[in-house]
């Protein structure tokens, strides 16, 4: 998949992949496009802290995916990029 047309969970920014299996679950159980499955299940959000406690909650994954990034780095990195995912706009 091209990385322009990549799409990301709207509120952890995890990657979807190219499939639907990473999809979140709405109330109706059909997929749901925006939340990925460890974030949206049953039409209803999994993690009911801020954004700033679910950047916490991110960065051992990124770091682990971006092993040539620090903590720090992660962190501010997704302190900049989180507000602009449909979860957390204002």
């Amino acid at each position: 998949m091209n990385e322009m047309n990549q799409q990301f969970c709207q509120c952890c920014g995890m990657p979807m992949g190219e499939t639907d299996e990473m999809y979140g679950t709405n109330a109706d159980g059909s997929k749901n496009e925006d939340y990925c499955k460890y974030c949206f299940e049953n039409g209803a959000f999994t993690f009911a802290g801020t954004m700033e406690e679910m950047v916490e909650v991110c960065v051992p994954h990124m770091t682990a995916a971006h092993p040539e990034m620090s903590g720090e780095e992660a962190r501010k990195a997704m302190l900049a990029w989180f507000p602009t995912l449909k979860r957390w706009k204002k």
